[in-house]
């Protein structure tokens, strides 16, 4: 029996300008995809009324592109869902109005939408705009503290052609103190765990560490609470997948985000990994140690 080729991917890429729609572009092209960067409207049926693609596309679309309308992007999206020869998929970049302003500020850019006003009138009127496509992405990427290496190896993660067809799971911990991560799906609280950080031996260690995680484990509540988790995840996640959903974000947090939400991620991961769902893991806090430590 010949196995399935499977079917070419058209990603449309957009969100608000300054989110990372060109690290993302360059991403899909390191990754084998036809890209265009910026992809007037007008021309994309023309594309797909051609001879049938043979690889997969990642194009651009934000406020910049010629004819741009929400309402348009959403009618040939639907389009080219009901096209039986492609995987079609709407990715959206998020990121918070702080963090745009931030990046216009360090670059000194104009913002399209108001090229003579300040940047926060642009983005505001941007974020507005691009509501409809936000609501309706398949795929939420939320990049206020993603470097661009962060974003290319979690598009690599959701699009290589070998995850074709499957839901893709992250998780990552974080810590409450810095806030809770937007863009998750399911969030839970760890700080009904005993704390390792009141052990001086474990204090400087993270939840990635062996006597760390056996300290977590041996709290009587931590193996209802784990089993009671993944028995709700394997439940749910091939729901999400049949309803078309390619990426499910889980959000699992503490007070230190060192600790227990780093240890439960580490095992979450593997558990959901070993019943054969794509995961990528994220320590939010622990990257960010080991950033100012290199700093």
């Amino acid at each position: 029996m010949v196995a399935q080729q499977p079917r070419p991917k058209i990603v449309l890429v957009t969100g608000p300008s300054g989110a990372g729609r060109s690290t993302a572009i360059n991403a899909f092209e390191d990754l084998g995809f036809a890209t265009i960067a910026s992809m007037p409207l007008a021309l994309l049926p023309r594309l797909l009324t051609g001879p049938p693609l043979q690889r997969s596309m990642a194009l651009g679309i934000d406020v910049r592109t010629r004819d741009f309308e929400p309402a348009k992007v959403l009618e040939l999206f639907e389009t080219i869902q009901e096209m039986a020869e492609y995987d079609a998929s709407l990715l959206f970049l998020d990121t918070t109005t702080e963090a745009l302003l931030r990046r216009y500020s360090e670059t000194r850019r104009r913002h399209p939408l108001a090229p003579d006003e300040t940047p926060i009138k642009g983005i505001e009127q941007e974020k507005q705009l691009l509501e409809p496509l936000r609501n309706q992405a398949g795929t939420l990427i939320e990049t206020t503290d993603f470097t661009p290496h962060d974003l290319k190896a979690e598009i690599g993660h959701l699009f290589a052609e070998k995850a074709s067809g499957k839901l893709a799971v992250s998780v990552q911990s974080f810590s409450y103190k810095r806030g809770t991560p937007r863009g998750v799906d399911m969030m839970l609280d760890c700080r009904f765990l005993r704390n390792p950080h009141w052990q001086e031996s474990l204090r400087s260690k993270t939840g990635m560490d062996l006597d760390v995680k056996e300290y977590v484990r041996a709290d009587p509540r931590y193996a209802p609470f784990f089993q009671q988790l993944l028995d709700m995840l394997l439940l749910l996640l091939p729901a999400y997948q049949q309803e078309g959903k390619a990426h499910f974000s889980i959000g699992l947090g503490c007070k230190g985000g060192q600790h227990r939400s780093v240890a439960i991620t580490e095992e979450l991961s593997k558990a959901l990994a070993d019943k054969g769902w794509q995961v990528s893991i994220r320590h939010r806090e622990v990257e960010r140690r080991k950033d100012a430590q290199t700093g």
